[in-house]
């Protein structure tokens, strides 16, 4: 099967038209499609906030961004310069979005320089790092010399704003369901938005809370990046999340995106997470042919099992279902693997990007089957 090969410009026909002046261009140079490039990944998978045009790495150029990632084509080019990516579109679009999340947060010299060069050339810059660019005097200069700005999407509100655990979660009723994982970078994200997306279509509401700064660059109504936050708000942040969540929306399930592995010593907001949204149900993504810890190879994957084992002694919850990222596997393998986790751990699984939908949706009915009837 051969990955499709644009004639740029190519009109983006299958990514929905979002209001005017919310095209962008993410910069992934060397990581789309890697763990360190999953802002990127995710952006091209959805966005709510802004239309993307095209993604920048020069490895993957001239392929379509979501054949790459999914093996369905979205329309979306990878480019190999910013200036490649401002021909297809014809124009210079509004934003840059830097699209990596790598481990130490920081930019190297040759990422300033492609960021600056967007600036210059009269873009917005949005920026997920942990490095706040507002504070980088470089970055200023240039931002006012072209008339543009820069979001730092980590940096959080004032100490004086932000929120101590209050116990307000309990006056939630709905369910919730945490979205947590076996290492960063393996699939909560998706996996929490594609669930949101299925139960509502069925006509469950359900509702996303964010826990990372890519959740909130697509466009995430309810969220907060927990790894940029002094460790006393996390947990109160996040429950202050999902009380806004259900006040606002009425909804009949929120679904809360994981980070990181409770069992990474490297992040540890998913014990923020348990404590903060107190999910009445989790579900486990797990890659089974990951040996080691992304970022981290001197850390051994822990197995699914152990991992169930760990979330419900450090919480009152329990795992209600594991799905799997599927790298490194073929479509075999994901069969034989889902057989093999329902039959030994007693759990339904599947892998959202490969299965249908219904099965994930089957998953939470079946845990919680009063939302059969949505509104009761």
């Amino acid at each position: 099967m051969s990955i499709p090969v644009f004639s740029l410009p190519t009109p983006a026909t299958e990514v929905p038209r979002l209001p005017a002046g919310t095209t962008a261009v993410v910069y992934c140079e060397g990581q789309f499609g890697e763990q360190d490039g999953k802002t990127a990944n995710g952006l091209v998978r959805h966005s709510e906030k802004y239309e993307i045009l095209s993604v920048i790495d020069g490895r993957h150029a001239g392929v379509d961004a979501g054949f790459l990632l999914d093996g369905t084509a979205n329309g979306i080019p990878v480019v190999g310069s910013l200036s490649e990516g401002i021909s297809a579109a014809g124009y210079v679009p509004d934003y840059l979005i830097f699209g990596m999340a790598p481990s130490d947060g920081l930019l190297s010299d040759a990422q300033r320089t492609a960021l600056l060069d967007g600036i210059a050339r009269g873009m917005h810059l949005i920026n997920g790092l942990h490095e706040f660019l507002n504070d980088d005097a470089e970055f200023v200069a240039a931002s006012l010399r072209a008339g543009v700005t820069i979001t730092d999407v980590r940096r959080p509100a004032d100490k004086k704003d932000l929120h101590q655990f209050s116990g307000r979660i309990f006056d939630v009723t709905c369910p919730r369901i945490a979205v947590l994982g076996t290492d960063g970078a393996i699939g909560k994200r998706t996996t929490a938005t594609l669930l949101v997306e299925a139960l509502n279509a069925q006509g469950i509401t359900a509702v996303l809370v964010g826990t990372g700064q890519t959740t909130i660059i697509q466009g995430g109504k309810y969220g907060v990046a927990l790894d940029a936050l002094v460790p006393q708000f996390c947990s109160g942040e996040l429950e202050n999340q999902v009380v806004a969540a259900w006040e606002g929306e009425d909804p009949d399930v929120i679904v809360i995106e994981g980070q990181g592995a409770l069992s990474h010593p490297a992040y540890l907001t998913s014990a923020y997470i348990l404590r903060g949204s107190r999910p009445a149900g989790v579900i486990v993504q797990h890659a089974p042919r990951r040996a080691v810890r992304g970022d981290f190879p001197m850390m051994a994957m822990p197995t699914v099992a152990s991992e169930i084992a760990l979330i419900e002694a450090f919480a009152d919850t329990t795992v209600i279902g594991v799905t799997i990222n599927h790298e490194l596997m073929t479509d075999a393998e994901v069969g034989e693997m889902i057989e093999e986790y329902e039959r030994e751990l007693g759990l339904p699984a599947t892998d959202p990007l490969t299965r249908p939908l219904d099965r994930l949706v089957d998953m939470v009915l079946e845990a919680f089957p009063a939302l059969s009837s949505p509104g009761a």
